[in-house]
């Protein structure tokens, strides 16, 4: 057991977890704006440059100044396996701790974030306390959502995006092309010259239907990591209930829950973690959050120099 003179000199950390279409960058958002504090991206396709409208990055406007990390900077053909996140995270965490601000760490790719967290190599528990934050929307709810973003992004661009981009030999299963949106696609764009109308117009459909297949399939397995850390030794995590206010999405009432039900609790649960009695408070929500931490291990690599992180 650590001792309490070594748990009083970690630095400390906020994770926003959850699927996607939750509201986990709009919340990462709001929260810096209380707090000092700056956002590391943890969704491994967004931190690829380009197709901005297929991986649904926050734009610049709704960054409201805030500064993001790890954020559309690696090349798009570049292959980010777990180990290149975790020393870009480690690092960007650090120069955040470096400017006296908050790291928050936020994004879909928990996979990602479990290796950070819990791989011996980095040595995070061991430096860092964190705060783990749950945002979570009932399935259907959230499958509906989805479906509904899905037709925004469409209607956006979403098929120009990718039309730009398209190579007849590309690989998806590296690089930015991985994304969803990005290889169902791909027999559309093959034919969409070659056919008429209505075979057009259904081929793009059945791209549409895929790629909100794929996105729901995609929740389900986010969701499935976040019960499995649940259930790990140190994964006390705090769980924000957000299905009313994506019901009322769009409308007045919506922004008002959003301050009520998912800001405000989450203010006060980093409020508590940062001031208060850190991880061993009283949880009035149902759940927690647990101490942790990064060692700051790094290779002189020219995949990091690219990124100016070293």
């Amino acid at each position: 057991m650590e001792s309490l003179k070594a748990m009083q000199q970690k630095k400390k950390v906020v994770f926003i977890l959850g699927a996607t279409g939750t509201g986990k960058s709009k919340l990462s958002i709001d929260l810096a704006t209380r707090f000092p504090a700056e956002i590391v991206n943890s969704d491994k396709i967004q931190v690829h440059k380009g197709l901005d409208i297929v991986t649904n990055k926050v734009t610049e406007v709704e960054k409201r100044g805030i500064p993001h990390h790890l954020l559309g900077v690696l090349d798009p053909e570049a292959d980010l396996t777990v180990s290149d996140f975790c020393l870009l995270a480690c690092r960007a965490i650090e120069v955040i701790l470096e400017n006296d601000q908050l790291p928050i760490i936020v994004g879909g790719s928990n996979r990602y974030i479990e290796a950070l967290v819990d791989n011996e190599t980095f040595g995070f528990r061991s430096k860092y306390e964190c705060c783990f934050i749950w945002l979570n929307v009932a399935t259907q709810v959230l499958y509906s959502y989805v479906a509904k973003r899905v037709d925004e992004m469409v209607s956006s661009g979403l098929v120009d995006e990718v039309r730009n981009v398209f190579q007849p030999d590309a690989d998806y299963t590296k690089g930015i092309r991985q994304a969803i949106g990005v290889p169902e696609m791909d027999q559309y764009l093959r034919l969409e010259y070659e056919v008429n109308e209505e075979t057009r117009k259904e081929l793009l459909k059945r791209a549409i239907d895929a790629i909100k297949d794929n996105t729901c399939k995609l929740t389900h397995r986010q969701l499935e990591k976040i019960h499995h850390l649940q259930n790990q030794p140190g994964w006390n995590i705090r769980r924000i209930d957000a299905t009313e206010v994506l019901l009322k999405e769009g409308k007045e009432a919506g922004d008002e829950l959003w301050e009520k039900l998912v800001l405000e609790p989450s203010t006060k649960i980093v409020e508590h973690f940062l001031y208060g009695d850190g991880c061993d408070a009283p949880d009035t929500t149902g759940t927690g959050c647990d101490a942790s931490g990064s060692n700051g291990v790094y290779a002189c690599n020219p995949f990091y120099a690219q990124l100016g992180v070293l």
